[in-house]
């Protein structure tokens, strides 16, 4: 979920094109829950396997991955570590509103209407331990790198940016650049229309590249001011403050200058599970590990297709079609290897 100001920053599409040869460090959770809210059957049930396990996941990271692979995408995937204590609130809601969302559904059920069953199906997607476990599997059988984070995905990737270990970051949320990530891609993999959640709307998605520097050069805020702007919307450690938005956070930040300021000189309060102090230092200095390192590998052929195939039941052809194209790539990047030395 994260802040929302989204509508503040500068974007540009980008092309897979433009991309290639890069390395884009992908927030894990971000990506695996979109496959799971997005990949169901008609009635808004999980897609399983035979055996009733969850595939949604398999299905959206086996098929995107292959095809950023295809395209001389080098992604590595990020795991969220332990989430600060003060994000506590935060989960207990995101709890609250899956448990309203699963009764919604039952009710929807009973009534036969297919649309309710399956936004509200969407709303109960959950990341389990067992589907972490498959999908770090699968990327490994894939030859595809993973690391755990401390903490949060999101700032682990802005660090390696920062390191200049890899070229972007992949996410959906803009928490993102609270935590100093430079250069973010946005819909990675996605292209054409999409249908907006709970609506009869589509809209366009296509990559997107936004830049920091660029976004806080043309709002004339640092990044500082950009993070008690969204403060005042609201992040994860706190709820915003009452009915201000992107823009009228934008002029108040301007005005006063920081937040402190901005509460006293306007008389506005603020919830959160923290200090403020507290949740700007995060975002400044958050918990990330140095100890990492990745490279992409042939993929394990063989286990792949038998795990994909003869466990959880994936179509032959796709997969040996996707096999191939991570196979084809791992071999044209150990020829260049060769070539350089």
């Amino acid at each position: 979920m994260g802040t929302q100001i989204g509508t503040l920053l500068t974007k540009n599409t980008i092309t897979y094109e433009e991309l290639s040869g890069k390395v884009i460090a992908i927030d894990a959770y971000n990506t695996i829950y979109q496959f799971l809210s997005a990949i169901r059957q008609r009635d808004g049930s999980m897609l399983t396997d035979s055996s009733g396990n969850p595939v949604s996941h398999l299905t959206g990271l086996f098929s995107r991955t292959s095809r950023l692979r295809e395209a001389n995408i080098k992604p590595v995937f990020i795991f969220d570590g332990k989430p600060p204590e003060m994000k506590k609130d935060t989960l207990e809601k995101r709890k609250e509103c899956k448990e309203n969302a699963a009764l919604n559904y039952e009710i929807a059920k009973d009534e036969g209407n297919l649309e309710d069953m399956k936004k509200y199906a969407q709303a109960t997607s959950c990341i389990t331990p067992q589907i972490l476990a498959d999908s770090k599997r699968l990327l490994e059988l894939m030859g595809i790198p993973w690391i755990q984070a401390e903490s949060e995905a999101e700032a682990q990737a802005s660090y390696m940016v920062s390191r200049g270990d890899v070229d972007y970051v992949g996410s959906q949320d803009y928490d993102v650049f609270l935590f100093g990530a430079e250069n973010v891609i946005r819909n990675l993999g996605s292209t054409g229309k999409r249908k907006l959640p709970g609506q009869k709307k589509y809209v366009t998605k296509t990559p997107e590249h936004i830049s920091l520097s660029a976004s806080l050069e043309e709002l004339e805020l640092s990044r500082e001011q950009l993070i008690d702007l969204a403060i005042c919307i609201g992040t994860d450690f706190n709820e915003g403050m009452h009915r201000v938005g992107a823009k009228t956070a934008l002029k108040l930040i301007k005005k006063h200058g920081d937040i402190e300021t901005l509460i006293r000189e306007e008389d506005k309060d603020i919830r959160a599970c923290a200090p403020l102090e507290e949740i700007k230092e995060f975002f400044l200095n958050p918990p990330v590990t140095e100890d990492y390192s990745f490279k992409w590998k042939k993929p394990d052929s063989d286990s792949l297709f038998d795990y994909l195939v003869n466990d959880r039941d994936f179509s032959e052809k796709q997969v040996l079609k996707n096999i191939q194209v991570l196979e084809e790539r791992a071999a044209s990047e150990c020829q260049s290897c060769l070539g350089d030395w």
